[in-house]
């Protein structure tokens, strides 16, 4: 029988990565990347050239089947009637829009409670971002895209009301892909767009229990509710068919394109998550991802309340600092990468009362945008080199242990812990995480996930079966220690 090919296309803040896979087996048969422009202000048609790059790089994709994309969550993407680009597109990481986000939620909050309100906080903020969270699953904050439609209703109101179609970057990516784009005085196609319920629910605007729009929150945001809105197709659904000219041209029928998704819910499907699974990502931000198979909705404001790529949800929290931590110790140490995890190594647990707080950049679990980062509990006993290393690696463990318990605190059963990303290939990192997170941890092998994680879904969409695809997952270890809880409380006390 011949080979069946898919494509999983990763279109980050950073690159566009294209990873042509055996639909039978996820083995990678070709692989391409190219860069994006760096910053927070970006115009989407460097996607759309990466992408063209990376399909050379991996051999084109003339004979692929089926593919996806999953892209970086909630960029902003305006399009006019004709389908050009507005502006600039808003990623997720530009920060313009926070006043923005508080605005949204003290009007949703300046109302008084109703008789079915009874849990509502007395604190008119605090009650807006629980009315948010109970409406969308997350409140406002700058990174989502509702906060950017404000920014621009306010602030470039030529811009807006320009303003036919408003999408995000995985949704953009797939309609090009599809053949769609400027086409002058004509036709657009706007009603072409289409997304996924997990990328959708980090918008703000869209509510994944109903799997529909709040328009009335749109609404609120932009000051405009007559715009287009991508449609949101099923997980498994074969949602367009590629250009020939893209994608597909020696395939019977074409190469279908499924729904692609956020990148987050795109990792979880390319590790294989169900239900009781957690992922710990250390990046530059550090991230704690769950499957849960009902909604979660946290009152607090802490935990997003995310839809995942297969019908389930995935609460997250983020944290701004991740494995930069690490290289906070480096830097304050002298040392490398080794030479720091054999000082740490070399100290005993809690680092001799030393403890960091490492919020370097601020924070957003918990939310201290203006905080910096403290190390705890110096005498002169336990001032060394080996104690400052260990405080370092414990310090970035135990926040992401703040998120685990965060997410667990909502019910969310967790029983497999999976550690990816950078930092995960400390040798420090690997050696504390079991007995900080107070769990076995597995290690994946290092792999491009979200590409194999829209691969997949491109493989499900063109089988047309009741469930994914179950491709081998490459488990390089399973960690194990004895917890050690007092790190932790040690910790607690001093983040207060």
């Amino acid at each position: 029988m011949a080979q069946v090919l898919v494509a999983g296309i990763d279109t980050s803040t950073q690159s566009t990565k294209v990873r042509v896979t055996d639909a039978a087996t996820g083995t990678m048969v070709r692989f391409g990347q190219a860069k994006h422009p760096d910053g927070t202000s970006v115009d989407p048609e460097c996607w759309w050239k990466a992408f063209l790059e990376a399909s050379e790089q991996a051999g084109g994709l003339d004979d692929v089947s089926a593919l996806s994309v999953g892209g970086q969550q909630h960029g902003m993407v305006l399009l006019d009637a004709h389908g050009e680009v507005v502006r600039d597109a808003l990623l997720w990481n530009d920060t313009r829009s926070a006043s923005n986000a508080e605005d949204l939620i003290a009007r949703l909050g300046a109302a008084d409670r109703n008789a079915d309100e009874e849990e509502l906080d007395d604190d008119p903020q605090m009650r807006g971002r629980q009315r948010w969270v109970k409406a969308v699953g997350s409140s406002p904050v700058a990174s989502l895209t509702i906060t950017k439609i404000a920014w621009v209703a306010a602030n470039e109101p030529e811009n807006a009301a320009k303003v036919a179609a408003v999408c995000l970057p995985h949704d953009w990516l797939s309609w090009r892909i599809a053949g769609f784009g400027p086409n002058g005085e004509g036709d657009a196609h706007l009603d072409e767009l289409f997304t996924d319920r997990s990328d959708a629910s980090g918008t703000g605007y869209f509510d994944s229990a109903g799997n529909d729009y709040r328009m009335d929150l749109f609404r609120m945001a932009f000051n405009r509710d007559d715009v287009i809105l991508p449609r949101v197709a099923a997980p498994a659904e074969a949602a367009a068919t590629a250009d020939p000219s893209i994608a597909g041209r020696n395939v019977p029928g074409g190469c279908i394109i499924a729904a692609g998704g956020g990148d987050n819910a795109m990792a979880s499907l390319g590790l294989n998550m169900t239900v009781g699974d957690v992922s710990i990502s250390l990046g530059t931000s550090g991230v704690a991802a769950a499957i849960s198979p009902v909604p979660a909705y946290d009152m607090t404001a802490a935990v997003t309340g995310f839809a995942d790529s297969t019908g389930h949800w995935l609460p997250l929290a983020c944290t701004i600092n991740g494995s930069r931590i690490i290289d906070a110790g480096r830097a304050a140490l002298g040392a490398d990468y080794e030479e720091l995890t054999d000082l740490a190594l070399n100290a005993e647990a809690g680092a001799g009362g030393l403890t960091l707080i490492p919020y370097f950049d601020g924070e957003r679990t918990p939310n201290r945008p203006d905080a910096t980062a403290d190390l705890h509990g110096m005498t002169l006993r336990n001032v060394s080199r080996e104690n400052i290393a260990r405080s370092f690696v414990e310090g970035l463990l135990c926040s992401q242990r703040d998120c685990l318990e965060l997410i667990k605190g909502l019910g969310v059963s967790v029983n497999r812990m999976l550690l990816i990303g950078g930092g995960a290939r400390s040798r420090a990192v690997r050696a504390l995480a079991p007995a900080i997170l107070g769990s076995d941890v597995s290690l994946p092998a290092a792999d491009e996930y979200v590409a194999i994680g829209a691969a997949r879904q491109a493989a499900w969409a063109l089988a047309q079966s009741p469930e994914a695809p179950i491709w081998p997952l490459d488990i390089e270890e399973t960690l194990s220690a004895p917890a050690t809880e007092q790190v932790y409380e040690q910790y607690a006390r001093y983040r207060g």
